[in-house]
């Protein structure tokens, strides 16, 4: 009998979780949990899982190129690498995995160090992102989100659609209590049909209404179809800029995998004040689309929340236990980690300020600046108004020797001034991140901080009258 070899264990092991896998969804339908829609879904996520596993892993070779490092185990529990170092033959769905990729298209690439006595450097930013990527969800736990959260959601939705347009034509009460028997009616039994059972509680008589009410209820996504995550990845970069290159980076090379596109890094808006850009591309082959979620997040942010990982936990379960707003309190712990983010940003741009200076003044004339194009402009970005209103602010402080180079060999000219200080408030614009604390600010010893803090009050003063 010939001897199995390490790939006959892995195509065995990963077939038995298939069938697992697929026995569980055939189960949830026939129990009633999910429908024939959520079962079908369910079941393409979850069959051939070692073919949308390896999927997964030439994407991000086609992103990034060939790991710069030993691909290590993952461990969820610790949020580190193992020391363990993995073949690519022994990946499998079943095990998270971490590895070092290079954004060769980088617009920080080289920029940022710290020289020290014997020529030593210490690199401030690197290029290196750290991808970690995730096992397969468990399908227990993609049923839990299908029938739990995303089918509240859902529900929600639907009734606050059912609502706004019946009360549009009838009276509030009437357009309460069809409501009312909607909400019921899904409570009763999972049901993704919403347009169809809103149908038959309100009957016949009500065309016009009834046009209205589907068209709008079939753009509602389904519960199962918020399920994205089954496949997953998390890339960590230094600044928000490369996160933004490698997305645009992957949208140029692959326009029509991306499924969708969501860019907090700026968003100081959302509840918990979480800030990161996610996508979700698709890698299913031959018509059948199979999602996958990459969140690119900044690496402090990523440090920071998991020192402060038991502190969410306890106040979740004070939450659980008290009623208190715990989004609020995760928010504002989010908040420091913002902050610790800018004070990174600030030392990059004090160990920028003297060399960018000095290259306008010696690349004067020559059409060839080092820094042309660094940062690399992007399009996601603030609106350009507000960033002509502020380059128009700094010009006038400028002008004014608000802010005034101290250092330079001979006497500056205005305009050679205003070409150092726009391009610096330009990084900042481009890489730091807006934070709600109105009386936070970073220390104003150097000009780099000081620039920093009239650029980010600008944006603040900006939102605020919008």
């Amino acid at each position: 009998m010939p001897k199995m070899t390490s790939e006959d264990y892995v195509s065995i092991m990963t077939a038995d979780l298939d069938r697992k896998n697929l026995d569980t969804i055939r189960r949830a339908c026939a129990t009633g949990r999910i429908n024939d829609a959520a079962a079908t879904y369910l079941t393409t996520l979850y069959s051939d899982s070692m073919k949308w596993d390896r999927e997964m892993f030439y994407f991000l070779g086609k992103c990034f190129g060939a790991p710069k490092a030993a691909v290590m185990r993952y461990d969820y529990a610790t949020d580190s690498a193992i020391d363990e170092p993995i073949k690519i033959s022994d990946i499998t769905p079943l095990v998270p995995y971490i590895v070092q990729h290079r954004l060769d298209a980088d617009p920080m690439r080289n920029q940022f160090f710290d020289s020290h006595a014997g020529h030593r450097i210490d690199l401030a930013v690197s290029s290196i992102v750290t991808v970690i990527v995730g096992a397969q969800k468990s399908v227990e736990r993609a049923l839990d989100k299908i029938t739990g959260k995303y089918y509240k959601k859902y529900v929600t939705e639907v009734t606050d659609t059912v609502y706004r347009i019946i009360s549009g034509y009838e009276s509030a009460a009437l357009a309460t209590t069809i409501t009312d028997q909607v909400r019921e009616k899904l409570s009763e039994k999972y049901n993704s049909s919403a347009s169809e059972l809103v149908l038959q509680i309100i009957g016949s008589g009500h065309e016009k209404i009834a046009v209205e009410l589907v068209r709008a209820l079939d753009r509602i996504k389904r519960p199962r179809m918020r399920l994205q995550d089954v496949w997953r990845a998390k890339c960590l970069f230094d600044l928000v800029p490369q996160a933004r290159t490698f997305i645009e980076r992957v949208r140029d090379m692959m326009p029509e995998r991306i499924l969708s596109i969501r860019d907090s890094f700026y968003d100081i808006d959302n509840p918990r004040n979480y800030r990161d850009a996610k996508f979700i591309i698709n890698i299913g082959t031959d018509g059948v689309v199979v999602p996958m979620e990459i969140i690119c997040q900044v690496r402090t942010f990523f440090d920071f929340e998991r020192r402060t990982h038991d502190t969410y936990e306890v106040a979740r379960r004070i939450d659980d236990k008290e009623n208190i707003n715990v989004e609020h309190a995760v928010a504002l712990m989010h908040e420091d980690g913002v902050k610790e983010y800018n004070l990174l940003v600030v030392r990059c741009l004090e160990d920028l300020f003297e060399r960018v200076g000095w290259n306008i003044l010696y690349s004067h004339g020559l059409n060839t600046p080092l820094f042309d194009g660094f940062p690399k402009d992007c399009t996601m970005h603030y609106p350009q108004k507000m960033v002509d209103t502020i380059m128009d602010k700094l010009d006038n402080a400028t002008e004014n020797e608000v802010f005034h180079v101290t250092s330079a060999p001979a006497k500056l000219t205005v305009a050679q001034e205003t070409e150092i200080f726009r391009w610096l408030a330009r990084f900042i614009l481009v890489t730091a991140m807006p934070y709600a604390d109105k009386d936070w600010s970073v220390p104003t010893d150097t000009m780099a901080g000081k620039l920093f803090n009239f650029v980010m009050k600008e944006v603040q003063r900006y939102y605020n009258k919008d």
